[in-house]
């Protein structure tokens, strides 16, 4: 009555004594037989090669790697590459890959499906180990197998020196085309901040304290220039006052004065000297009232000389002669003239230079805002080429290492293995298969059949089936010849006394 009632360890045991070599003949010939299929199966081989990667020989410090890519995406891209149909063809082609019958599209994906790339990801990340990765080929035969992960794993070597050297070259052709515009830009910058220096020559910041010591410098001698242009004119005004005094004083020949012509002349040189002393001096100032009195008495001397001018029109006038005092000091008021005339003149010229420092003093707050704005430029300009330069050097360096295989490289460790025994199918592993199945189907088959049998064994069986309480039980009998201790008269004489008890406790 399996699976109508819960079993007890009595009940399994008893399952075990019926049925037991429903269990022992499939756990003793299915591994017979599994066995017996991998004789019949084509094995196939694994070869398998490992690959490590050296850093570069150079170290760090004074060579940076320009290529930095982890192992992964490098794999990654580096599989997808040797991996392609252009570079699985001629392996396929060379060692007669792939079931006969079968088209090239479908060889080269069986082909694929054998090529294993796995990364010891353990042991990069472990302290001190080096990076690498297993390289693995399955095939039919063993020496297919070691030579085709040979071919592969040498790809993956001459890829990755390839794909480095390319990778560096490009880094530098490119940092080098940057480096020519970055040098195309910091030479236009040169040319302006020349161009600006040249256009504000004078007025550039750095030059603003030469300009103030420049401009003391003139101020002190202009106000030099001017005590001294004071003190001629104060002397050439004494001077001219004692000529002037001479001239009244100098007796003139007889029958002789002086010319209206001369009176004239004297008459604008005196205007002009005044306008001049004026155009500096309050009209209060001593040499300007001089001056004005000098022209009023010549103006009374030429009004005088003028009424009996019609008189004597016949007559010729007298000639005035000057005293030799008198010369002299026209001589001195000359020279005083010139003196004075030439101060004047380097007046006027510190004044001018004045005039142009103090505007380049003033102009300087606008240039060296303009100057800031060059400059912040050219510096930019200048900080960018000069990292462009040092990316270049070490770009340049690192193409040379790539070049020279002195870079990080991979390093084959241990070659591809020729395979002893096949990876598939294995023996052992199909044989404990084999017993674990017939082990299950057999159980199956049990637990099956127990709980299709109806059968009642036990008073247990009983109770579930009919929940009647057992009045008796009879033993199985199995029929013998004779009338031995076996049979059945002598079985029913033994079971009698238990039967009659078991009456007895029911009617009770």
């Amino acid at each position: 009555m399996l699976g109508h009632r819960p079993l007890v360890i009595e009940d399994y045991f008893a399952i075990l004594k019926r049925r037991g070599w429903m269990i022992i003949i499939p756990a003793l010939l299915l591994p017979i037989i599994a066995v017996a299929i991998t004789y019949k199966i084509t094995p196939i081989y694994t070869s398998q090669t490992l690959v490590l990667i050296e850093p570069q020989t150079v170290p760090d410090t004074y060579v940076k790697p320009i290529i930095e890519q982890d192992l992964d995406s490098r794999l990654a891209s580096m599989k997808e590459q040797i991996l392609s149909r252009s570079r699985l063809e001629p392996i396929i082609e060379r060692f007669n890959l792939g079931t006969p019958g079968m088209d090239m599209d479908d060889k080269v994906v069986s082909t694929r499906k054998n090529i294993g790339i796995t990364p010891i990801h353990s042991e990069i990340q472990g302290a001190g180990g080096l990076p690498g990765f297993f390289i693995s080929f399955t095939a039919s035969d063993p020496h297919t197998a070691q030579l085709v992960c040979r071919e592969i794993t040498s790809l993956f070597v001459s890829e990755n020196l390839q794909a480095r050297e390319q990778s560096a070259e490009g880094t530098t052709a490119f940092i080098k085309g940057q480096l020519e515009q970055a040098k195309a830009n910091l030479d236009q910058q040169d040319q302006k901040l020349a161009e600006f220096q040249k256009q504000y020559m004078g007025t550039l910041p750095e030059q603003q304290a030469p300009n103030m010591e420049m401009l003391n410098t003139l101020n002190t001698q202009l106000d030099a220039t001017t005590q001294t242009l004071t003190r001629m004119e104060s002397e050439k005004t004494l001077v001219e006052s004692m000529l002037a005094q001479e001239s009244r004083q100098s007796p003139a020949a007889p029958g002789m004065r002086s010319t209206p012509q001369a009176d004239t002349l004297e008459l604008q040189r005196l205007e002009d000297k005044e306008a001049d002393l004026k155009a500096r001096y309050t009209p209060d100032y001593p040499d300007v009232i001089a001056v004005q009195r000098q022209i009023d008495d010549l103006k009374k001397q030429m009004a005088v000389a003028a009424a009996p001018a019609a008189s004597s029109a016949a007559t010729p006038a007298a000639p005035h002669y000057d005293t030799p005092g008198t010369m002299q000091l026209r001589a001195q008021v000359t020279a005083m003239t010139q003196a004075i005339a030439q101060k004047k003149q380097q007046q006027g010229e510190l004044q001018a230079q004045i005039r142009q420092y103090q505007g380049k003093i003033q102009s300087t707050p606008l240039v060296e805002a303009k100057m800031k704005d060059l400059t912040r430029d050219h510096d930019q300009a200048q900080e960018f080429y000069n990292s462009l330069l040092g990316k270049m050097n070490n770009s340049q360096m690192a193409t040379d290492l790539e070049r020279r295989q002195e870079g990080e490289n991979f390093k084959i460790m241990d070659d591809a293995n020729l395979p002893d025994a096949p990876t598939f199918p294995n023996r052992s592993m199909f044989a404990i298969g084999g017993l674990v199945l017939g082990l299950g189907f057999g159980v199956l088959l049990i637990a099956f059949l127990e709980f299709k049998d109806k059968s009642l064994r036990t008073e247990r069986d009983v109770w579930t089936f009919t929940k009647l309480p057992t009045l008796a039980t009879i033993a199985l009998i199995h029929e013998t010849k004779g009338k031995g201790k076996g049979s059945l008269k002598n079985l029913l004489k033994d079971d009698a006394p238990a039967a009659n008890k078991s009456l007895a406790n029911v009617g009770s």
